[in-house]
């Protein structure tokens, strides 16, 4: 009988171990306090729209991201530049892009994108093609580089707050979820240099192009089914150890007797479960910080931009997406326009009243998107996530565990542990499949003794 395994926690860590521990034959429970799967990126419904807890995208470079959004048979239902085309604008009305020349190969593949950078003087494009290149000297893998910040790192190789702010930061914050110099420098070469400046194509952007509870929780559940394993949702661990998981669902506790264990949770919620991981090789995790993430969302009665999402400098919208389609607002009011924005690193606005911080990022897509500014807003509400990432700044290198860190039995999962990756949806696949190969590492090795 194949040997059973439990996988605690249904965010896209927890899927992808569950999938390619079932793909292997052993027996799987998945066990998610939330009724759905999915984790942090995630959908609910309001005033009969369906709305995107936060706007998660993805480029050509998450190659093991995408792969699942194949196993799970919903590639049709994501959008995939066929090239790097970002819209970046100012409140002032001027305007530029940051995108790559089709079939031109890294690094120069942004040339002409550089020159064209109408947000900076000539001299600062300059300044950015000597930043760029420094960037691409360093060694991701380099783990001294975590001791620096990004920030300090591009002014010792002639960037200023100009290009910081107008180019590096747009893409920094948002991936690393902290400003520049507040950011590892690890961190931000394996951004930089895997998806943008290694190879030309790495950077196209993709997103969902339908609501992120299709992709991240109907699909997966029916593809865990297909697969055999058993997913048990409304159900909160209460106890992690070598050989068994206590929970409790609706109906009362139950416990779990199995053979290995994924812990596929943020740290807090890891520690918590699971005491024995306090004198794991993996207990230094527990001082990893975090940082949040607000979204704003505004429901326009008319459209208001043709762009499906854009960058924003020397203004608090970071970003903004469109998700009227996605939302169904399309057939509520067929002339309506939904668009969200995503603020990162936004400690100092995650506290903020929702009324305070509507009012603030409605006026600010009006000076960004002058048509804003006439409509009529027929809704606006902000969604919150504190913990949204760990905080990615210099010296976390040290803090995030390899699967294999946890305790006898136990493997880890979650963005959070050391993929050599952001915190982000490509790392939380990663870490899923290395848990889950290291179960069947582990067992395959058992195997082999007990023939021996």
């Amino acid at each position: 009988m194949a040997e059973r395994v439990a996988v605690v926690g249904g965010g896209l860590a927890g899927i992808a171990a569950a999938l390619r521990l079932a793909d292997a034959g052993r027996e799987v429970v998945l066990l998610e306090r939330r009724p759905r799967l999915g984790g942090m990126a995630f959908s609910f419904s309001r005033n009969r729209l369906t709305v995107d807890n936060g706007q998660h995208v993805f480029l050509r470079c998450c190659t093991a991201y995408r792969t699942l959004l194949t196993r799970l048979g919903v590639t049709d239902h994501v959008v995939l530049q066929p090239h790097l085309d970002i819209p970046v604008l100012r409140p002032d009305g001027r305007q530029a892009r940051l995108s790559r020349l089709p079939a031109v190969p890294a690094p120069a593949h942004l040339g002409a994108s550089l020159a064209g950078y109408g947000l900076l003087s000539a001299r600062d494009r300059l300044r950015v093609a000597r930043g760029a290149a420094a960037l691409r000297r360093l060694d991701p893998t380099d783990r001294s580089l975590d001791r620096q910040a990004l920030g300090a790192f591009l002014r010792r190789h002639g960037q200023n707050d100009a290009t910081i702010g107008a180019l590096w930061g747009i893409i920094a914050t948002a991936t690393l979820n902290l400003p520049p110099d507040e950011a590892s420098l690890a961190l931000a070469a394996k951004v930089f240099r895997t998806g943008l400046l290694d190879r030309a194509d790495a950077s196209d952007v993709g997103y969902a192009a339908v609501p992120l509870g299709r992709l991240h929780s109907s699909a997966p559940r029916t593809a865990l089914a297909a697969a055999g394993v058993d997913v048990r949702t409304g159900c909160a661990v209460d106890l992690v150890e070598a050989g068994r998981v206590l929970g409790h669902t609706a109906s009362g506790p139950h416990e779990w007797t199995v053979e290995d264990i994924v812990l596929a949770v943020p740290p807090r919620a890891a520690f918590g479960a699971c005491p024995a991981l306090a004198a794991a090789p993996a207990a230094p995790a527990a001082g990893l910080a975090t940082s949040p993430i607000v979204n704003v969302h505004v429901v326009y009665d008319r459209r208001v931009t043709d762009l499906p999402f854009a960058a924003a400098v020397e203004s608090p919208v970071q970003w903004f997406f469109d998700r009227t389609l996605s939302s169904g607002l399309a057939d509520r009011v067929p002339r309506g326009q939904y668009l969200a924005v995503t603020v990162s690193a936004a400690g100092q606005l995650v506290d903020r009243p929702a009324g305070e911080i509507t009012a603030r990022f409605v006026a600010e897509l009006g000076r960004l998107v002058p048509a804003a500014a006439r409509a009529e807003v027929l809704d606006a509400f902000v969604t919150r996530e504190r913990h949204a990432t760990f905080r990615q700044s210099p010296g976390t290198w040290a803090l995030r565990p390899r699967a294999v860190d946890g305790p006898p039995g136990i493997r880890l999962a979650g963005a959070w542990t050391d993929t050599g990756w952001p915190d982000t949806m490509e790392g939380a696949v990663r870490s899923g499949v290395s848990a889950a190969e290291a179960v069947l590492g582990a067992s395959t090795r058992s195997l082999a003794e007990a023939a021996s």
